[in-house]
């Protein structure tokens, strides 16, 4: 069996800014190989691809699309529509030259499964197996809520999981809400999890120099730095952390809120620029801009004391995961513990909840060495027993076969 990993032309792989759904795809391949299976990966050309062992079949765009151009405009849509055409072509050329194996393609991306589906005949459709992964945050709304926004943004999803022969939720939440608005069978739906390379993950850093060195450009020695990941939007709500964390600052100097990502949206940045000025936190709030996932971004966890998770909706929230192995106890709000079952069974594992007692909370774990070792330890854990990209794979690959 062939499998081929569809890249999904927001950015290139390996990820070189924090894209979640380039990292599951990195991952995921990495995993599969490793267990001797024959995968490769479909993805957007790209002249600045770091280098990388990872097999890649590159699928051509002009190359005035930037490959790392994240703004949600005009132009990104047009390429995510010219990058989906394109790579059609380069699949139909895949099956052609591999007749006689079963291929099994799994699409990360509505627009990239939409056009496939769309622009390949039956005949040549059935041979081929298609999997789906839902990677969307928008399933998490109530129905009557979100059922209009789906009906002119995401049908394009809807058409691509009813034709995929299998579809993969990371949660009870989105397999509820397609059987039950879709009626998806049960039997096509499969409940997956994504991981984590606990080896990059560790909240340890060899490079002393390079911590120090960021320690003394953003005046955070002796400083506790409480870390938010995740691109600057509405949804992440950093501007929620910020109103929740700012009593504390305004009282105690010794706190940092520092966040990262990308600026997907410009005017929420500014509403978050106005609130620090406004509350005179300036000192006490850093932003890194976007951060390469992996080894850079473990650097910011060992700087950090604890991380904080305060979206309005995740599909899984690969960032939780990444937290715990890097040994950084998180604290999550009742909205995602509630919608990610890995969360609800193990809060107390290094997941902490976002209560009224917040800053209690907060200083109850900053100050006991006992318990913050131990929420450490057993978030790790957590993520070293059951939330590997090994232990990924292994769900993909019974379903795939």
């Amino acid at each position: 069996m062939k499998i081929v990993e569809i890249g999904t032309g927001y950015t290139c792989i390996p990820a070189q800014i924090g894209a979640a759904t380039e990292i599951v795809v990195e991952e995921l391949t990495r995993s599969l190989l490793h267990k001797g299976y024959d995968v490769t990966i479909m993805d957007i050309k790209d002249k600045n691809r770091v280098a990388t062992n990872l097999p890649i079949t590159e699928v051509y765009m002009p190359q005035f699309f930037s490959s790392t151009d994240t703004s949600l405009g005009i132009v990104h849509k047009l390429k995510r529509v010219i990058y989906s055409i394109s790579l059609t072509y380069k699949i139909h050329q895949f099956i052609k030259n591999n007749p006689n194996q079963d291929i099994f393609l799994h699409f990360h991306n509505q627009y990239n499964l939409f056009f496939f589906l769309k622009l390949t005949s039956k005949s040549f459709r059935e041979r081929v197996k298609i999997g789906y992964t839902v990677h969307s945050h928008i399933w998490f709304g109530k129905w009557e809520n979100i059922k209009n926004t789906i009906k002119k943004r995401y049908f394009q999803e809807v058409y691509s999981f009813q034709h995929a022969d299998k579809v993969f939720v990371l949660n009870d939440i989105v397999a509820s809400m397609l059987k039950e608005q879709y009626n998806i069978s049960s039997n096509k739906i499969i409940l997956v999890i994504n991981g984590v390379n606990t080896d990059i993950y560790t909240g340890c850093e060899n490079d002393f120099k390079e911590i120090e060195r960021i320690k003394q450009i953003y005046k955070l020695q002796n400083k506790h730095v409480i870390l938010q990941v995740g691109s600057v939007c509405e949804r992440k709500n950093q501007l929620g952390t910020l109103q929740l964390l700012a009593p504390i600052i305004q009282k105690d100097k010794r706190i940092v809120f520092m966040y990262v990502g990308g600026i997907i949206d410009e005017h929420y940045k500014q509403q978050i620029d106005d609130y620090i000025i406004s509350e005179k936190l300036g000192k006490n709030v850093v932003y890194m801009g976007e951060v390469s996932p992996g080894k850079t971004l473990n650097k910011l966890y060992t700087i950090a004391h604890c991380a904080i998770m305060n979206s309005q909706s995740e599909a899984f929230a690969l960032v939780i995961a990444e937290a715990l192995s890097a040994r950084r106890p998180i604290f999550i709000n009742q909205n995602i513990i509630q919608s990610l079952p890995f969360l609800k069974n193990n809060v107390g594992n290094g997941i902490l909840k976002i209560k009224d007692s917040f800053k209690d909370d907060l200083y109850h774990l900053l100050t006991n060495d006992n318990y913050y070792r131990d929420m450490q330890n057993k978030g790790r854990e957590l993520i070293q027993n059951e939330y590997s990209w090994d232990a990924s794979a292994n769900i993909y690959i019974q379903k795939f076969k």
